[in-house]
């Protein structure tokens, strides 16, 4: 009879510990909100309404791996940029990979030539 007491209590007690514990396991801090990784300044021309601002915004908020890969802008030659973003991706190297891949795919599509090249991550979380 004691021994069945003993191995209900210690059932009892080590289930309140399985309890607090388990929330502090699989909680992620969140990446919403963030600019991640920067590896250049974003910068869109004044006045900027396109796609490329707003896929930019959509990354900040992302909560999960996200990249945005854009061309370098030159105030002297390029009008215009091109972007490619992954938002929520399993890992940020796919998300980087991606994101690239958009951008590089957006310059073949419309066949432009930028004056500092292709494009670039500039940012990824």
């Amino acid at each position: 009879m004691r021994l069945q007491l003993f191995q209900k209590t210690t059932v009892s007690i080590l289930a309140g510990l399985l309890i607090l514990a388990a929330p502090g396991v699989g909680t992620a801090e969140s990446l919403a909100g963030s600019k991640g990784d920067r590896r250049f300044a974003v910068h869109f021309p004044p006045g900027s309404t396109g796609d490329c601002p707003k896929a930019y915004k959509a990354y900040v908020a992302a909560s999960g791996h996200s990249a945005y890969a854009t061309s370098f802008y030159s105030r002297v030659v390029d009008l215009y940029i091109i972007c490619g973003s992954r938002l929520n991706a399993p890992s940020q190297k796919a998300a980087e990979e991606m994101a690239l891949r958009n951008c590089q795919s957006g310059l073949t599509r419309w066949k432009v030539k930028t004056a500092s090249g292709g494009c670039a991550i500039a940012a990824s979380k």
